[in-house]
């Protein structure tokens, strides 16, 4: 696998050397000094070009970063679809090499650029002085934010009602059904509960990251082994015992949260629900 610094030289070199091209600029984890760094990580590029006409009708450009195990094209794969896409305006190749390195490069055309606001960025090539007052941003933009109240009593509200959902399409032994009240509805659910804490804990200066996976750099390690937890496979026992497991995290933390952010805290919809599971599905 070509190392990090060895993937850069070569995206700068075709950035210099092809005219078409007046600035580049990574984003994503690994422009991010918070990430974790590991092998795996995507290069996330974006070329500031002339047009992209040229470039999106070449396809052999693409092969000049590397030989290309197989990719993807986002834009295509919509338009096929039928979603509508400004192609003259922006172009992306998703990309894994043989080597095992990923690239995200999108080519965009200069007169729809936007200057990048919330990203962490770090400029590798700039002709033409396009990207001179952006800086290496922070993480600020994607902290976790201290919710309103209404935010609030809305998840309390949707984790509690939803729950009857899943644990009736456990009891009917409709697992895919019930997988996705799970995971889709109510999980977002604790996971903002979770995170909010997290922001209380830390002032609200800490980012939990995309699909909080670095949740559990904030969360003690019981903490976190329950959240995992709470994970199940399609057994309805270990189902049932995951979903309770859900709804006496959910109920810890939103007390908690309620408390400190001076949110009344339901108290009615939890018993409500917890009747609901115990009385009529057996499930405790």
């Amino acid at each position: 696998m070509r190392s990090e610094t060895q993937m850069l030289e070569l995206i700068i070199k075709i950035a210099n050397e092809d005219n078409r091209v007046r600035a580049a600029y990574l984003t994503g984890s690994r422009a991010n000094p918070e990430a974790l760094k590991d092998d795996l990580q995507d290069y996330d590029v974006i070329f500031l070009v002339t047009e992209t006409k040229s470039f999106y009708e070449d396809k052999e450009w693409i092969k000049t970063f590397g030989e290309v195990l197989y990719m993807q094209c986002p834009e295509e794969m919509d338009r096929l679809i039928g979603i509508d896409c400004d192609i003259d305006a922006c172009y992306g190749w998703l990309v894994m090499f043989t080597d095992g390195n990923r690239l995200d490069l999108h080519v965009q055309a200069i007169d729809s650029f936007e200057r990048p606001e919330s990203v962490h960025c770090r400029i590798l090539v700039d002709k033409d002085g396009l990207l001179e007052n952006i800086t290496e941003l922070s993480d600020v933009n994607y902290r976790v934010k201290k919710p309103p109240e209404g935010e609030y009593i809305f998840a309390c509200n949707e984790f509690w009602w939803c729950i009857n959902n899943a644990a009736k399409g456990i009891c009917r032994y409709e697992i895919p059904y019930a997988q996705e009240m799970i995971n889709d509805v109510i999980r977002p659910q604790l996971i903002k509960m979770l995170s909010w804490k997290i922001g209380i804990d830390n002032d609200f200066n800490v980012s939990v990251g995309k699909s909080a996976k670095y949740m559990y750099r904030w969360l003690t390690e019981d903490e976190w082994e329950n959240f995992l937890s709470t994970y199940s496979g399609s057994i309805a026992g270990e189902m049932e015992r995951s979903l309770m497991l859900m709804c006496d995290m959910f109920s810890e933390n939103a007390r908690y949260v309620g408390e400190k952010l001076g949110f009344a805290y339901n108290e009615s919809d939890e018993k409500a629900a917890r009747i609901y599971l115990n009385s009529f599905l057996g499930i405790e």
